[in-house]
């Protein structure tokens, strides 16, 4: 396996020394496993081609699904996705959380064509997650785009990882670091998904978020208007 670092039970300020070289993993073009509130991820710099190479290998996945990101805030979502204004009522108010917004990707893009399977719209998300966050951020702090890959650490069609060391043993191919964060509680209900590419939207897939959330939240916005 790759590097483990153990940090369950430890408040953000304790273990930034550790999460600035996950960041460092990321800026170098390795890939890394890491928490989110339910189960594990696999991350790497969206804009480095050989590292999305390298997820795709690590899962097993076929080159006709695309991948998502996770963003640090819609500031960086903005350089890379075309918000209209469902979109962007959507963001600012489900973000961060559990919302994956599909969104036409800009063009020219710093992201490779692989990551989206070639298609002209792209899945993004700002995570809730504080350790996840914090490695956004901060690579945004850096000077570098903050996003990386966000795809559940497990071969394709299989069930997620929910803790670090299941995420070690669970791979053939090593993960360069793995932060991890204790066993998560696998959450049965997924993070909900709309398509926000064309003006009128289309629900993908509920989850934590219902529709009606959802269609509440853009009536209330709208009456405000």
């Amino acid at each position: 396996m790759g590097f483990l670092i153990k940090l369950a039970g430890k408040k953000i300020e304790e273990i930034k020394y550790f999460l600035d070289i996950a960041v460092e993993n990321i800026i170098e073009g390795k890939v890394i496993a890491f928490p989110t509130n339910s189960v594990y991820g696999l991350g790497c710099d969206p804009t480095n081609l050989n590292a999305i190479e390298n997820i795709y290998e690590i899962k097993f996945r076929e080159r006709s699904k695309g991948l998502l990101l996770l963003v640090a805030d819609v500031e960086e979502a903005s350089k890379i996705a075309e918000f209209n204004i469902l979109g962007r009522k959507l963001a600012d108010h489900f973000w961060p959380g559990q919302l994956t917004l599909i969104l036409k990707k800009k063009e020219p893009n710093i992201v490779p064509p692989e990551v989206t399977a070639f298609q002209d719209t792209i899945g993004i998300r700002v995570p809730e997650n504080e350790i996840v966050l914090y490695i956004l951020k901060k690579l945004k702090l850096n000077g570098c785009f903050g996003g990386i890959i966000g795809t559940s650490a497990n071969y394709s069609g299989e069930n997620p990882s929910i803790s670090g060391s299941e995420v070690a043993k669970k791979f053939l191919t090593p993960i360069d670091l793995i932060i991890d964060g204790g066993k998560q509680k696998l959450s049965k209900v997924p993070t909900t998904i709309v398509d926000c590419s064309s003006e009128k939207l289309k629900m993908l897939r509920i989850g934590l978020i219902k529709e009606e959330d959802i269609e509440s939240i853009l009536e209330i916005k709208e009456d405000k208007i």
